[in-house]
């Protein structure tokens, strides 16, 4: 067996124990009426030819009529027991499917994606294809374990009944050479329908944004005054078509091959139909070979027909377990490369120290932090100037250890950030990134997600609240805290700039962060509010500071919110091509002191 397939054989046998672990008594007693299934076909074959044969001897006056009636009998319950465990096994297995997957199996893909410790991969094409394929698809993933298990099954039914076929005549075997043809012919037909899965990812995962960009209400106003609608639909229906043409041809291709499969299987099943007719009609068998041969014989194209079902289904849903395999290899391979164990310092005294740290994403073959050198001082206030795509998010996610450095290094007072355990160093850190969350729950947790323990302590909720100007807020909230959020819940939306404003609460819920990181805060706030949060957030910093040392980091392209800043970086194209005072970087001229300018002068001509 090749390792791919002892992979596979791996993977469904941790989801049969899984679903013993969590079901046992249906996990055995699916497990037993597949066993008892083996054998009611083979029973049913043996009875009836005893009921036949009986019947004429006892007619012929050369046996008893009670054998027949016995076999008779006996081949009544058989169909009766047959046609319990069918429905059973069926009924059995959706319930199992759905218990252990929707249970077990989707919050491990959620832990899976999020329990990588950086965040390379969510910025890769290959694994977002990936885990978009397995949305909704986890029973699946748990039925792809049965099905297989049931092809194993099948193939021992295969086997009793080629045995039975066997004792009419031994050239019947050589249907088993028939009876695999349709399997192969099969597994070649799935193959497309595998690689169209993957390779139809994108477009799926583009027809959903689109569907939802359509549909919900903050881009439709946009959509609305701008006329795109007919535009955004016309590029969804495109998109979803190209994935279920390219879906739609894999399936043409497989049907192409199991045609020909069962083709091949139909024309050995009638020669040995022909075959046994002709040996009973010359009186090398018996009406009851003739009789068992044919129900056999049909019931090996049943036999046939099940197997090839159930590796069809176990395929189809084999195709998300190819990707929940894949899935679950990377987040191991990702885990066993090396990781910091050190615990995060209590409070900083030398700060950071950034020494020619690059860093490319993925596939981009580009620096986005190309050899970034710098002292951050311990309590300091900086700020990280520069255009759109000059590199400041990213270099802020390195500090964050959101991203390894692919050369270079960071020292947190002279330890390097990667032999700092990443829980440790993320338990000492507040952070409000321009991309903040929008969570769909009770105001409450909305804020105290900010630090979990005290996510129920409503007396830090408010003074979280507070520090963001975000009391008044709370006040116009119908049921406080309490409150749902967002109208798909049945609860209140809130506008971005309300939004913007429980992400800044939710920044302050830790007391006294050891770096403190404001990624364009107050992008979506009027002015006002973005003054008096930045005094706000100014006069924390320099508090938190003169306890612990703590490195307050502003992302922000305006430059009136960072002209108090200790120390300003100004990137470009990667690089650190200016560090300084305002009042230094101003006088030194270049690239700050241009963008200053222009910046001045656009708000000087409003």
């Amino acid at each position: 067996m090749t390792t791919r397939w002892m992979r596979y054989v791996r993977l469904w046998w941790l989801l049969i124990v899984l679903c013993y672990r969590h079901e046992p008594a249906r996990t055995v007693t699916a497990l037993v009426l597949r066993v008892v299934g083996v054998g009611t076909i083979p029973a049913i074959a043996l009875l009836l030819r005893e009921a036949v044969d009986s019947g004429a001897a006892a007619a012929a006056g050369t046996g008893s009529a009670r054998a027949a009636i016995l076999a008779a009998v006996g081949m009544a319950v058989a169909y009766t027991v047959n046609a319990v465990v069918e429905r059973e096994i069926w009924s059995l297995g959706i319930d199992l499917t759905d218990r252990v997957g929707l249970l077990e199996l989707d919050p491990e893909i959620i832990r899976a994606v999020c329990g990588v410790e950086t965040m390379d991969h969510l910025e890769r094409t290959d694994f977002l294809d990936r885990v978009t394929a397995l949305q909704g698809a986890s029973w699946q993933v748990m039925f792809s374990a049965w099905g297989a298990l049931d092809g194993l099954f099948n193939i021992a039914r295969l086997v009793a009944v080629l045995a039975l076929l066997g004792t009419v005549s031994p050239y019947l075997l050589l249907l088993l050479i028939f009876a695999v043809v349709p399997l192969w012919f099969d597994a070649r037909g799935r193959r497309a329908m595998v690689r169209a899965d993957t390779e139809s990812a994108e477009d799926l995962r583009l027809s959903r944004h689109l569907f939802e960009l359509a549909t919900r209400s903050l881009p439709g106003k946009e959509i609305r005054v701008s006329g795109a609608g007919p535009v955004i639909g016309e590029m969804q229906e495109q998109a979803f078509r190209r994935a279920k043409e390219m879906l739609f041809r894999a399936q043409l291709e497989g049907a192409i091959w199991r045609t020909g499969g069962w083709t091949v299987f139909t024309a050995g099943f009638g020669a040995a139909l022909w075959f046994v007719v002709h040996q009973t009609m010359n009186g090398t068998g018996t009406v009851g070979d003739l009789v068992l041969a044919i129900t056999v014989a049909a019931n090996l194209r049943m036999a046939v027909q099940q197997a090839v079902d159930s590796s069809t289904a176990a395929a189809l849903a084999g195709r998300k377990s190819t990707h929940y395999l894949w899935l679950r290899e990377y987040v191991d391979e990702q885990r066993s490369r090396p990781r910091g164990t050190g615990r995060a310092p209590l409070a900083l005294t030398d700060g950071i120290r950034l020494r020619d740290v690059t860093f490319a994403y993925p596939g981009t073959g580009h620096n986005a932090v190309d050899g970034v050198s710098v002292h951050i001082p311990a309590g300091s206030v900086v700020a990280v100037v520069g255009e759109y795509g000059s590199g400041k998010t990213t270099l802020v996610k390195m500090l964050c250890k959101f991203h390894r450095p692919t050369g270079g290094a960071i020292l947190v007072d002279g330890t390097d950030l990667g032999a700092i355990e990443a829980e440790s160093w993320w338990a000492g850190m507040s952070v409000v990134f321009q991309d903040f969350g929008r969570y769909r729950t009770t105001f409450r947790e909305v804020v105290g997600l900010g630090d979990l323990p005290a996510r129920e302590d409503d007396q830090r909720i408010a003074e979280a609240l507070a520090a963001a100007d975000g009391q008044v807020l709370l006040d116009r909230l119908p049921d406080g805290l309490d409150t749902m959020m967002g109208k798909d819940l049945g609860g209140v939306e809130l506008s971005e700039g309300q939004w913007q404003k429980t992400a800044l609460a939710r920044a302050c819920m830790r007391r006294e962060p050891l770096l403190f990181v404001l990624d364009e805060p107050t992008a979506s706030l009027d002015a006002p509010s973005e003054q008096a949060i930045f005094e706000h957030y100014m006069n924390r910093a320099r508090d938190i500071a003169s306890r612990t040392g703590a490195i307050t980091l502003i992302v922000s392209h305006r430059f009136s919110t960072v002209s108090g800043a200790d120390l300003i970086l100004v990137m470009e194209s990667g690089r650190l091509v200016q560090h300084g005072t305002h009042e230094h970087l101003l006088a030194a001229g270049g690239s700050y002191a241009e963008l200053h300018t222009l910046t001045s002068d656009a708000y000087t001509r409003r």
